[in-house]
């Protein structure tokens, strides 16, 4: 067995695993925004970013070798993490307290455990249309934060490419593929695995807002840091089972 070291503890690696791979099956947590353990590498949000013997690097698309000398939870690290938060709150519409979302949003839950207690910067407050034009899910895009979730998940798992990433700059926006431009014209449906791994509140069910409550969610359970994180299929049916959605496996 090979093993590379995380914050000075040793981490088993098997070829092919990604620093954060490995890391999550041993129970470590790398913060992260737009990984999850049945999706690809994406390196869309770079809230993973650590330091491998010294250079910065993203733990979801570095592979894992046993030279590796990795910072993780770091006062200068978490502090990058913390800007990264800060500027997605404002490109955004993230009003936590009205948000369905609010105590099972890994955004939120990072942002807490990032030690994020304000904006900083001034807020955008974007204008971008509701889509809810589909019988059991709905859209809002001022959420979306581009991680790409439901992009690899509509490609790599549903096999149906619903969703893709448009324009550029300031401009990004998400894309549904249908001919209106809307939900209801696509392929989705409410069961794809793209329907519930949105890690904020821009892809929801409808009719299932506040069915569990606020204050029994997720991260009201236990800080995101805390969770114990399982990657098999059978934990991500029971998360979906408790949540609504198919989130990581909690």
């Amino acid at each position: 067995m090979n093993y590379f070291t995380l914050d000075g503890l040793e981490v088993p690696f098997e070829e092919g695993d990604t620093l954060m791979s490995a890391a999550r099956r041993e129970g470590h947590y790398v913060p992260h925004l737009c990984w999850h353990p049945r999706l690809g590498q994406s390196g869309a949000c770079r809230v993973c970013t650590v330091k491998v013997n010294g250079r910065l690097a993203a733990a979801c698309t570095t592979r894992a070798s046993a030279d590796q000398m990795v910072e993780n939870r770091t006062t200068e690290l978490d502090a990058k993490r913390r800007l990264l938060l800060q500027m997605l709150f404002v490109e955004g519409n993230h009003f936590c307290p009205g948000c369905e979302k609010s105590g099972d949003c890994l955004l939120q839950a990072t942002a807490y455990e990032m030690g994020m207690t304000g904006p900083r910067f001034e807020e955008f407050y974007p204008d971008r249309p509701l889509d809810a034009s589909h019988p059991d899910t709905w859209i809002d895009f001022d959420r979306c934060i581009l991680c790409k979730l439901c992009v690899r998940a509509s490609t790599e798992i549903d096999h149906k490419n619903v969703f893709a990433i448009g324009g550029h700059g300031i401009d990004t926006h998400l894309v549904v593929d249908s001919p209106s431009g809307k939900l209801v014209d696509s392929r989705f449906s409410a069961d794809d695995f793209a329907a519930g791994v949105c890690p904020v509140g821009a892809i929801l069910p409808k009719r299932r807002g506040f069915v569990i409550p606020i204050h029994e969610r997720r991260f009201d359970r236990a800080p995101v840091a805390e969770e114990s994180w399982l990657e098999n299929d059978a934990s991500t049916r029971e998360s979906t089972d408790d949540t609504g959605g198919h989130d990581e496996g909690a």
